[in-house]
């Protein structure tokens, strides 16, 4: 499909979906271009495809690849938010597959986390700022309430057809790709993690220093090893996102649909989060320590960001 649409796209789009594992595309949307931007962190995970529906155009990147390719420390996070950035995006919503930490999220639950526990091994880079531009941003709050609370608006209009959602609760992003040991999962469940995972990290800390909004849309599709003698597998996480695929969709598209009629609204174009990541910039590093090559990559992000 990627090979037959066109290469360029000459409208901005302002919103985007991070398909994970079980969310392979959008549905009720006309496919109109697939690009591929070259940044200076390389390229995207996949084609960035965009989509269009009521005149609206919707991205969507496949964190792990078309073919899910790409392990969880093998993703080019800072290519992919790079990427949506340069083609105009400001409102991110990624979708992610998770086991759940708690009893009372279930399996087919779905989860609007407000917070992240890191438990990645610094082998992912996770930083626009290095090399001879610093900036130290923000991250005390990771996800956007904003957008959160769109999603918990769309999750209670599909009450009765959609699995039970909570909308608060802590993910544990952990390095992967192995699961979880038995005495791991427990210290995350005595820490409050409520459910875990390994994408939300460092995709959430980039899309904030690049001044995106993002909002992650978790999906519990198994109890994690702390639960029964039962080993986590792969065809056990399947087996739930297949059953809940349908809801999963549906959720999706109804806060795809919100926010495309606030397309132009402060909230979508992420007004709250602009100037915050380049403020820390700029004040940090002093002039005659910047490296040209750091500035420039800076400027991919923020063009015209150098101008006095």
């Amino acid at each position: 499909m990627a090979s037959t649409l066109p290469a360029h796209f000459d409208k901005p789009v302002r919103i985007a979906v991070i398909g994970g594992t079980g969310l392979s595309k959008i549905d009720g949307y006309t496919p109109v271009a697939a690009l591929l931007p070259q940044t200076p962190w390389g390229l995207p995970s996949s084609p960035i495809m965009i989509a269009e529906h009521n005149g609206i155009p919707i991205a969507f990147l496949a964190r792990h690849g078309l073919s899910h390719q790409l392990a969880p420390h093998e993703v080019p996070a800072r290519a992919n938010i790079a990427a949506l950035r340069s083609i105009g995006v400001r409102s991110v919503i990624a979708f992610s597959a998770v086991g759940s930490l708690r009893e009372e999220i279930k399996p087919m639950d779905f989860v609007i986390p407000d917070q992240i526990i890191d438990r990645t091994k610094g082998v992912r880079p996770f930083t626009f700022f290095e090399g001879g531009v610093v900036g130290h941003v923000g991250f005390a709050d990771p996800f956007d309430a904003k957008l959160a609370a769109v999603v918990e608006r769309c999750a209670a209009a599909m009450q009765g057809d959609a699995a039970v959602l909570h909308n608060k609760g802590t993910v544990v992003c952990i390095e992967g790709p192995q699961f979880s040991t038995r005495a791991e999962s427990h210290m995350y469940r005595s820490w409050g993690g409520g459910v875990i995972n390994m994408s939300a990290l460092p995709e959430a800390k980039l899309a904030r220093e690049a001044e995106l909004a993002y909002q992650m849309i978790c999906m519990a599709t198994d109890y994690d090893c702390w639960h029964t003698t039962e080993d986590v597998d792969v065809a056990m996480v399947m087996k739930y996102m297949a059953a809940n695929s349908g809801n999963a969709k549906n959720l999706v598209g109804a806060v795809l649909d919100e926010l495309s009629k606030q397309e132009h609204s402060d909230m979508v174009m992420a007004k709250h989060w602009e100037g915050s990541a380049q403020g820390a910039v700029k004040f940090m590093t002093k002039p005659e320590g910047r490296n040209p090559e750091a500035m420039k990559r800076i400027e991919y992000l923020f063009p015209g960001f150098w101008e006095e």
